[in-house]
């Protein structure tokens, strides 16, 4: 009964029942042109902001052209993998990678290069020494690699000495940072975490192809 004493019209219990029903998650869009997106679609970095964005197939493709003076950048999708001794003891202690992880990209903005290292609270920044990465190109022309923005070298230093570096879009490092971020337990991330490492670098091991200096996309 209503509090006044009328039993519920079965329209009013139907609009009762569907404002306190969980509301469906959203459905991702496109944040160029509002289009829907599907769970694998492409990304495009905003240089002024320097922010990721979800993007159309048909918004990627306006933003392809490395050449054209945009706002916006595509994500290349090629992966490369590099040889060990692109990244040998030498150079990292040169550039003074404080962990065993990190990925590194020129910042157009910036004019330079910078690394940022994966943890517990995200992504930390951190520049590299100027002089030192200088040297490194140097010795490694393979370390210029990727464009600038868009692409990052992925490197791992394993305890073995065992390191391994691999050019590969920019948003795949974020969804490392997210993955180890929500995994992560304690000083050195814990097992799930090493084992989260292992796991996406199988991945990316697996789709890239050796570097062979051509420049080809």
């Amino acid at each position: 009964m209503t509090p006044q004493g009328r039993t519920a019209s079965p329209a009013a219990a139907l609009l009762r029942l569907s404002r306190t029903r969980p509301q469906a998650p959203a459905e991702e869009r496109c944040d160029l042109c509002a289009a829907p997106l599907g769970d694998e679609h492409p990304h495009v970095v905003n240089l002024e902001s320097r922010g990721l964005m979800c993007s159309c197939r048909a918004c990627y493709l306006l933003f392809t052209d490395e050449a054209a003076d945009l706002r916006f950048r595509a994500v290349p999708e090629r992966f490369l993998s590099f040889g060990g001794a692109v990244l040998d003891a030498r150079t990292w202690d040169e550039l003074q990678i404080p962990v065993g992880l990190a990925f590194l990209f020129h910042n157009s903005a910036l004019g330079r290069t910078i690394a940022f290292y994966p943890g517990p609270a995200g992504a930390t920044e951190s520049e590299l020494p100027l002089e030192a990465w200088q040297s490194a190109t140097e010795r490694h022309p393979e370390l210029t690699t990727p464009r600038p923005d868009v692409e990052a070298l992925l490197v791992r230093r394993a305890e073995d000495g065992a390191n391994s570096c691999h050019l590969v879009p920019i948003d795949v490092c974020y969804e490392l940072v997210g993955t180890l971020r929500s995994v992560w337990r304690g000083f050195d991330g814990g097992r799930e975490a090493h084992a989260a490492m292992d796991a996406f670098f199988a991945r990316v091991g697996g789709r890239s192809r050796p570097y062979t200096g051509d420049g080809a996309p």
